[in-house]
């Protein structure tokens, strides 16, 4: 009879194995943390993460894989497991609330769930977690590079990213077809019109061949290029060229026409 805990394609699973791997995931943790670990699986993170944290918040998905990370943590008070869609789970319900979140994410939800976790629970202050690596590099992707899109635009408006370690499929159970990375994140304050940036840069990114002015809202389009003039731009520059702070700039001379 197969085991209903192996890891399932269809949700991202690929599950940590290696303890020197883990250590340095979890390095970063104290014992005044309250940790978010999302996508605990079997619990191999979990243990690494228990022995270092105050309380550990563990938000799983999968039902297959309960039994066996509550056997993993065992008899551990400071582990609490919360069966959930961690793209829809309440946050807020947690309590004490993590101020940390580390993790092995679903290669599935990884982009989405991150700018979420950025953008709606303000009280992580760091994030330190696994993802594929070329999905590391567009989190932390800089202007003027093929992976500088809206999503590192965005990110880099939240906090400020590093690639700490590349990560070999070895240490993976099943072992997946790319390497992986360690990304740290580390909040900052956002904007306070962050949506009004964040619907431009949208915006700005979804036509990437055509001119930024031609990507921005008509009533917008003719104080544009004297805006991008006082940036340092010239009035055909593209949305690639802008860094996060220039995108804000850019709405804020533009306000009343957004």
């Amino acid at each position: 009879m197969p085991d209903p805990s192996r890891p399932k394609k269809k949700l991202g699973q690929h599950f940590l194995k290696d303890p020197n791997t883990a250590r340095i995931v979890a390095s970063g943790v104290t014992a005044d943390d309250v940790v978010l670990e999302i996508g605990p699986g079997r619990g191999f993170l979990t243990g690494f993460l228990a022995e270092r944290a105050r309380l550990v918040h563990a938000v799983e998905l999968d039902p297959d894989v309960l039994p066996a990370l509550r056997q993993a943590v065992g008899d551990r008070g400071n582990v609490r497991v919360h069966e959930g869609d961690a793209l829809r789970f309440n946050y807020s319900s947690l309590d004490p609330a993590p101020n940390t979140m580390v993790a092995n994410l679903p290669y599935n939800v990884a982009s989405p769930l991150v700018l979420m976790l950025l953008e709606r629970v303000e009280g992580l202050r760091t994030l330190r977690f696994m993802v594929q690596l070329e999905v590391a590099r567009r989190m932390a992707a800089v202007r003027g590079t093929k992976d500088y899109a809206s999503y590192a635009v965005l990110v880099g408006l939240l906090a400020e990213v590093k690639i700490l370690h590349k990560v070999p499929p070895t240490v993976f159970d099943p072992a997946p077809r790319v390497h992986s990375a360690v990304v740290e994140m580390v909040r900052k304050d956002p904007p306070d019109d962050y949506d009004r940036v964040k619907d431009v840069v949208i915006g700005a990114f979804r036509s990437r061949r055509k001119r930024l002015v031609n990507n921005l809202p008509e009533p917008a389009r003719a104080g544009a290029p004297r805006v991008l003039l006082s940036l340092g731009y010239g009035p055909d520059a593209r949305a690639e060229e802008l860094s996060s702070q220039d995108f804000t700039a850019l709405c804020r001379a533009l306000s009343w026409a957004l």
